[in-house]
């Protein structure tokens, strides 16, 4: 099932992938609270992530790093605002220098995430709002949009794996 659509909204700054999966939300909230399920999706096939911290509650703190190709590393952070399990969670994102610390002449965006039961099958929403119309053209001019989608795209393996209680 996997991505089901992206919308771009200039007008409100944000992005919107959805997607719809063969699981129920509770399933389907675990890759987001599990870090090692997260790093087998976030990020596309060939940049894997790997999360040094993972505080998983609001105010926590995550930094992760994705490792392309060449084996260089593209660094990230979030930084956890709410967390309501198992249907929503909202954290701020940036890029992190090669230390960890955030980069700051790329912004931070806030991403919010949506999971609900969709008859049978659950929908998973993510909205990242940007902080300006220049700062959303440089994002999806990298790559954004596809790279969630392919990210995305590689939830329903993980899913479909028996979970260990």
């Amino acid at each position: 099932m996997t991505v089901i659509s992206s919308t771009k909204t200039p007008e409100a700054l944000t992005l919107t992938i959805a997607a719809e999966f063969a699981a129920d939300v509770e399933r389907v909230w675990q890759i987001w609270e599990d870090p090692r399920q997260l790093e087998r999706w976030w990020g596309p096939p060939t940049w894997p992530a790997t999360f040094e911290r993972y505080e998983f509650q609001p105010g926590g703190k995550a930094d992760y790093f994705m490792t392309g190709p060449d084996g260089s590393k593209a660094r990230g952070w979030w930084k956890f605002t709410a967390v309501a399990a198992p249907s929503s969670l909202e954290l701020d994102d940036g890029f992190a220098d090669a230390n960890g610390a955030p980069v700051t002449d790329m912004g931070s965006a806030h991403m919010a995430v949506a999971i609900e039961n969709a008859g049978g099958s659950t929908r998973m929403s993510v909205t990242t709002t940007f902080e300006s119309a220049e700062q959303m053209d440089k994002m999806l001019a990298m790559g954004m949009e596809e790279g969630m989608g392919l990210a995305m795209g590689q939830i329903d393996a993980i899913l479909a794996e028996q979970q260990v209680a």
